[in-house]
């Protein structure tokens, strides 16, 4: 089996998480920050298998086993080392090279991808030294962080370091090590003009960008002078092993925490960071000035599903960010706020209190992403009606993003109640853009003209409706087969299609009329007595047979029999007095006198009784689904808007306007 290049393993230790892996062979359960389950490799009865997700590491105090993801895979399925790191490449979808790389162009990436790191490692043991070790260092970098009240074990925790302001220090020395000029440029480190080469962050204390494995991916550095044309800060160029968009800085320090206390503080930069750890939040992580991404979300998903996001009081700054709250929403996680107050963010704030006020604080302002995001906006728009119907379609927006449906729930329930507007409108309006976004991302425009409500589990009333529904149906079931027992014998006259296309007319009998048009759209009675009719009728017209309604009557059937009797005692209970016409010379019609179209109207009227309750069910049945289930989820919803499109048009044929 060939070798597996060194920057592959690299990135399969830092794809592989041992919970997810571990979690396919014992059953664990959360034991504060770790997880805890039965040995695999003993019989015991009481757990003594642990796994810390934020060391990526088990242990097994039963046989005294343990190790990394790798070390569990070769222990527990007899796998070779490079078959282990194969399984996982499979399982986390890495793609590994099926033999040693062959041209010099393959050798060259894998031998760069892994110069970059020896040569950010050196920088980073360089910036220390300068700062801690040279004059100017000490003088200018390291009592800035002094003055900043950043103790030594934290400046040390995250190995901050100062770039000389010479010009040309650290080129210097890195040349001199050997290093290639040309890594030293890809990194950032280096520039380069005409035959001159001189240090890129010259002047700057330098904030080492870690990897959540700890390797050194990229610099952030910030000047010391307070020379407005020169940039606050200057960070690494994007290279083969540093994208900015997947990385958040502090990450490989504070993912132990965040595991441990189920949250995330999320701040805008390098030393709200810092601060955060300094006063005791060592769950915190910035994503160093950018705006947030979804692969930067995802990072954090792998050690809790809560986000509270710490901000300062620049409103504009807050507004920018909420396409940031709504891709972490997305991704079906919480989001928590914390504003602070004007002028002041974490790191500043920080140094007014104590460790413990710090904490209060946090602890007391941290508030619902939607009453955050509600309160912001109602500041513009408080009193204008136009403006207040912007924010509610603003949150809604935020809220159909929400992949959890009972979440969803929960969030229009608050909407309404803070905006006094009734819960049914915000349902509707977040079933809306949940219909679009599907049927734009499955391209089927059948869903989004579906109006049906799809998102909650049924209220009282719609169950109330529902139940109505039923009855209605009935009802036009049942009076479908009373006019074909009645009038089942009856001539009508329709339009038919000759050879040529052209329509003529035609007789036929009610019943022939009727049993043509449930036949062509497979439609039976759900009544067992209706269905039983229906069938003698059918095959009565195929033997070329004709029913009365006295025939009925003779029926052994007593269920036959009774239904008949019935629908005929009924037309004559309502049947209208002779004196109508000779005394008032008043002429009324009978059924029978417009049987046409009452076998028309009575046909449409159950078809169409029909679709709306093959609706109904699958608006019950949409209900149950998890929400996750896309796939389902589209193949109700394409028939739900196949289903509307024919409901419309057997409603036109009926002469109504189904809105």
């Amino acid at each position: 089996m060939s070798r597996i290049p060194p920057h592959i393993v690299d990135e399969i230790m830092q794809t592989a998480r041992i919970e997810e892996v571990i979690g396919e062979f014992v059953n664990l359960k959360r034991a504060g920050s770790s997880l805890k389950g039965l040995s695999p490799f003993v019989d015991e009865k009481t757990p003594s298998f642990m796994v810390s997700p934020a060391k990526q590491i088990f242990k097994c105090f039963s046989s005294g086993k343990g190790g990394s993801v790798v070390t569990f895979l070769m222990e527990k399925e007899h796998f070779s080392y490079p078959e282990a790191l194969r399984w996982l490449a499979d399982k986390y979808g890495v793609q590994v090279p099926e033999d040693e790389p062959q041209t010099a162009e393959e050798i060259a990436a894998i031998t760069e991808r892994e110069s970059l790191y020896i040569i950010n490692e050196f920088a980073k043991e360089h910036f220390m030294h300068n700062m801690h070790e040279v004059n100017e260092g000490q003088t200018v970098a390291l009592s800035y962080f002094e003055e900043r009240g950043f103790r030594p074990d934290i400046v040390k925790k995250f190995q901050l370091g100062y770039c000389l302001n010479s010009g040309n220090d650290f080129t210097k020395h890195a040349l001199d090590k050997g290093y290639k000029l040309e890594y030293l440029e890809s990194v950032g480190l280096v520039k380069s003009k005409e035959d001159r080469h001189f240090d890129f962050f010259r002047g700057r204390v330098m904030f080492p960008i870690h990897s959540i494995s700890g390797r050194v991916l990229g610099f952030g550095g910030r000047t010391l002078f307070t020379d407005k044309k020169v940039a606050k800060y200057f960070n690494s160029p994007e290279s083969i092993i540093y994208n900015k968009s997947e990385i958040l800085y502090g990450l490989y320090f504070a993912k132990g925490d965040i595991v441990k206390y189920d949250n995330c503080y999320l701040c805008e930069g390098y030393t709200d960071v810092i601060s955060m750890h300094q006063a005791g939040v060592a769950n915190s992580v910035s994503s160093s000035g950018t705006s947030l991404t979804s692969q930067q979300i995802k990072l954090i998903k792998r050690y809790t599903p809560n986000i509270t996001i710490l901000y300062d009081g620049d409103a504009a700054g807050i507004k920018a960010s909420f396409r940031g709250i709504d891709l972490i929403l997305e991704e079906g996680m919480n989001v928590k706020i914390v504003l602070f107050p004007d002028g002041d963010d974490p790191d500043s704030y920080s140094k007014k209190v104590s460790s413990t006020e710090f904490l209060d604080f946090i602890k007391d302002n941290t508030q619902d992403f939607l009453s955050f995001k509600t309160s912001m906006l109602l500041k513009e728009g408080k009193t204008d009606p136009i403006q207040r119907a912007g924010i509610i379609r603003d949150i809604s927006q935020s809220i159909a993003l929400i992949p959890d449906r009972i979440t969803r729930s929960v969030y229009i329930q608050e909407v309404a109640r803070q905006f006094s507007i009734d819960e049914v409108i915000i349902l509707a309006e977040v079933n809306k853009l949940l219909k679009n976004q599907l049927a734009k991302d499955l391209n089927e425009p059948l869903i989004a003209e579906n109006p049906t409500l799809t998102d909650t589990q049924p209220t009282h009333q719609q169950i109330q409706v529902v139940a109505n529904s039923e009855e209605v149906f009935s009802y036009a079931e049942r009076e479908l087969l009373r006019v074909l027992v009645q009038f089942g014998n009856f001539a009508i006259e329709v339009e038919s299609l000759n050879e040529h296309g052209v329509p003529k007319p035609v007789e036929v009998t009610s019943a022939e009329l009727i049993c043509h048009e449930m036949e062509k759209d497979e439609l039976f009675f759900s009544y067992p007595l209706f269905n039983k009719i229906h069938k003698l009728i059918t095959e009565g017209l195929a033997n070329k047979t004709l029913y009365k309604s006295s025939y009925w009557l003779r029926q052994g059937d007593a269920e036959i029999v009774q239904f008949v009797s019935e629908v005929e005692s009924e037309s004559e209970k309502y049947e209208l007095s002779p004196l109508w016409l000779s005394k008032y010379n008043i002429h009324t019609l009978k059924e029978v006198d417009k049987l046409r179209r009452s076998v028309i109207d009575h046909i449409y009227y159950y078809k169409l009784k029909v679709v709306e309750r093959r609706i109904s069910e699958l608006t019950k049945e949409l209900s149950l689904i998890e929400s996750d289930n896309m796939i389902e989820i589209a193949s109700i919803l394409i028939e739900q808007g196949r289903l509307e499109g024919v409901r419309r048009e057997i409603a036109g044929k009926l002469g109504r306007i189904i809105l």
